[in-house]
């Protein structure tokens, strides 16, 4: 029955395509984030100091935000800034790592889009749903949210797999994370202009 909503609903099916763009983008940052990691500390334990830290400064900025500028925000601007502010950020984010980011750059470009995630994108991604009866909403978030998201993360992780054989490597990655956040970025903000007018 979720399958059919979402497939019957251009509004459900543009919520799904932007849950495989995040995704995407996502899992791009991550599988990056492992490999530059592990280039840089051979050691398990200052692996896990590293994630550790950056846990800590992602959880601290997503719950400053919360309090103090999610709910400000998304009243000034709207749902479709906090679904697009993120996106727009990793599409410069990408690009300052095809021109030769490092781990330095991509930590704070992980930081970002994971606080930001938090703070706006989930948020934003939620309030979609609310101008949907309870039936449709709890049976077409249960697809998106399962068979939709990871099987978008399965298959970015391929992609990226792909990309890293090239012979950009990294910044083929990079290039191809930016053109994804653009249209991450446009979807968002098309479907919060939508829940708008909705």
């Amino acid at each position: 029955a979720g399958i059919g909503s979402v497939l019957r609903s251009p509004y459900l099916l543009g919520i799904a395509g932007f849950v495989v763009l995040s995704s995407t983008v996502n899992t791009f940052l991550y599988f990056e984030q492992q490999l530059l990691v592990a280039q840089a500390y051979a050691d398990t334990a200052d692996r896990t100091r590293y994630f550790a830290r950056i846990e800590w400064v992602v959880q601290g900025l997503a719950v400053l935000a919360q309090v103090f500028a999610t709910g400000r925000l998304a009243r000034r601007f709207g749902v479709a800034f906090l679904l697009g502010l993120v996106p727009l950020g990793m599409v410069a984010g990408f690009s300052l790592l095809a021109v030769g980011g490092g781990l330095a750059a991509l930590s704070v470009v992980m930081v970002l889009r994971r606080a930001g995630e938090f703070a706006f994108v989930r948020i934003g991604r939620e309030l979609l749903f609310g101008p949907i009866d309870d039936a449709t909403r709890y049976k077409a978030k249960n697809v998106i949210d399962l068979p939709v998201y990871r099987g978008a993360d399965a298959l970015a992780a391929q992609v990226q797999a792909l990309l890293r054989g090239l012979e950009g490597g990294a910044a083929a990655v990079a290039w191809a994370g930016a053109c994804v956040a653009t249209a991450w970025a446009a979807l968002g903000i098309a479907l919060g202009r939508r829940h708008a007018r909705r």
